[in-house]
């Protein structure tokens, strides 16, 4: 009986998590669609203001993505994995293969705005190590 409260508690509070997924994954994905496109301005907007202020402008914020994440800047695949809660916050974990057909793993903190969710940060996650 304790572990079937365990589970559907545990059900209970990844719930607001879950109802964010697709318009969580929608920025994300408008994003990446906007660098494809060369349209920093639109890649801009949905960006968090805490990065609109530390960037400035969209131009800025186009070269860092050129420079700092071209597998963000020209994606050749993009899959959406999960959807988690860390201390508060809203992480999406995306993997993307680039033009070369190296995988890489990313999250990005979101948060939601009056203008909707938006991208507060974006972390390049280390690359798994191949063992023998």
């Amino acid at each position: 009986m304790r572990v079937i409260a365990g589970l559907l508690t545990a059900a209970f509070f990844a719930m607001p998590a879950i109802a964010q997924e697709a318009p969580i994954q929608n920025t994300i994905q408008s994003q990446l669609n906007a660098f494809v496109a060369d349209d920093f301005a639109t890649a801009f907007t949905f960006a968090s203001p805490t990065i609109k202020g530390m960037f400035g402008t969209s131009e800025n914020f186009g070269m860092m993505v050129q420079k700092g994440y071209p597998m963000v800047h020209r994606p050749a695949d993009v899959t959406m994995l999960e959807l988690r809660e860390v201390a508060g916050n809203l992480w999406q974990r995306v993997m993307i293969t680039d033009q070369q057909g190296r995988t890489h793993l990313l999250d990005y903190q979101m948060v939601e705005t009056p203008d909707g969710w938006q991208i507060n940060g974006v972390q390049l996650l280390p690359s798994p190590g191949v063992g023998v």
